[in-house]
């Protein structure tokens, strides 16, 4: 087997990086691709033997869809008609895609994507082309759903690798929803969720969740807009597991993807104070479903006032596993022993938005990221 090969999506408000590895330590970073233009969603489909790059473009003059490339960035396929938008009656239109997921290995051309306005698109070719889902569109809670801070929007889609019909999403604000048939209905999934900041601080609807995922066991894991949470019953239940967090706000929430119970967040220490305690940036880990948490900070900053968003973090699938993440001040950090120690990808970069992660069999030449130029090596 070739030697693995690591590569690293960095999506910022001004382009897209690409960066490569072999060994997580030391990283060659592209030039930027589409300069100038957000990158706020990015999706690395390797099923079916190929590696395609899906990516969330926004321009200014043109407006948000998705482009993909086939050659890791050597060449990007642009569509004509922006690939995820409203039909004229639905009078909305999309202002930015948040999330591009695709779904499980046996559900090969099924690609998911989150936009705003609230809105849950699927694909079934790939990633060229989206339909919408009128059941969430359409849902009589609609009207009661809000805004969060950077708008109205569903970041999380979290498609059940074993049971076909089970999804679930989060949105900001509104909660939880889940589906049993693969997004035909919606129903919601937020209690236990506390909302502070509503007359009702445990409502049905109107929660302000800004990360969900799940493990290998099954279990869901929710970042909110304050609180910590996990449910064991697919959403029926939550309950708070932020007890050895310095904080409880926060944007990121991962989960392992081979070993259950393990989940990573990054702290900030609340919505009037979006910086990490103390300005010291720190990624927690728990190994017990939230039962207890252990704080990370080998290689980071000394000092970093900087926030993390909820998807410029990820995790690979590699051995240990990769944890990455990067900041609104343009840094971005990775670890190779699950979040333990870090070493810096790049600096110096537009705020970061997103960062996806995967592991390859090798590269087929030293050039195999189109425009590779800067090497950072941990020392």
């Amino acid at each position: 087997m070739d030697t693995p090969a690591y590569l690293l999506a960095i999506g910022t408000k001004k382009g897209l990086w690409l960066a490569r590895s072999t060994d997580r330590r030391s990283w060659d970073v592209s030039q930027p691709h589409f300069l100038m233009q957000e990158i706020p969603a990015i999706g690395i489909d390797t099923r079916g033997g190929r590696t395609r790059l899906l990516v969330g473009v926004r321009s200014e003059h043109f407006g948000p869809t998705v482009v993909h490339s086939d050659d890791l960035g050597a060449s990007w396929n642009e569509p004509d008609r922006a690939s995820i938008a409203f039909d004229e009656g639905d009078g909305a239109a999309v202002e930015r895609i948040w999330q591009i997921l695709p779904d499980a290995e046996g559900r090969p051309g099924v690609v998911w994507a989150g936009a705003q306005p609230i809105s849950v698109w699927k694909s079934t070719d790939g990633g060229e082309t989206f339909e919408l889902n009128r059941a969430l569109w359409e849902h009589p809670d609609k009207g009661e759903w809000g805004a969060g801070y950077g708008g109205a929007a569903a970041h999380s889609i979290v498609p059940d690798s074993r049971d076909p019909g089970l999804v679930h999403i989060a949105m900001s604000t509104g909660g939880v929803y889940r589906s049993r048939d693969g997004g035909a209905s919606w129903e919601r999934a937020s209690k236990g969720i506390s909302a502070y900041f509503l007359p009702d601080p445990e409502p049905e609807i109107g929660q302000c969740v800004h990360k969900i995922s799940a493990d290998p066991d099954g279990r869901l894991y929710a970042q909110n807009h304050r609180g910590v949470f996990r449910s064991d019953n697919q959403g029926e239940q939550w309950v708070s597991i932020a007890d050895g967090l310095p904080a409880d706000f926060g944007f990121v929430m991962l989960t392992h993807p081979r070993r259950g119970g393990t989940a990573w967040v990054i702290p900030l220490v609340s919505d009037f104070e979006r910086i990490a305690p103390g300005g010291h940036l720190a990624v927690h880990r728990t190994d017990d479903a939230g039962e207890t948490w252990r704080a990370f900070d080998g290689g980071l900053p000394a000092v970093d006032f900087n926030t993390v968003l909820r998807d410029a973090a990820c995790v690979d699938a590699g051995e240990p596993v990769g944890v990455y993440f990067g900041t609104r001040g343009g840094s971005v950090f990775a670890s190779s022993d699950e979040g333990e120690s870090f070493v810096a990808v790049a600096t110096g970069l537009p705020d970061v938005l997103c960062v996806r992660a995967v592991v390859l069999d090798g590269w087929a030449d030293p050039s195999a990221v189109a425009g590779a130029a800067e090497r950072t090596t941990a020392g």
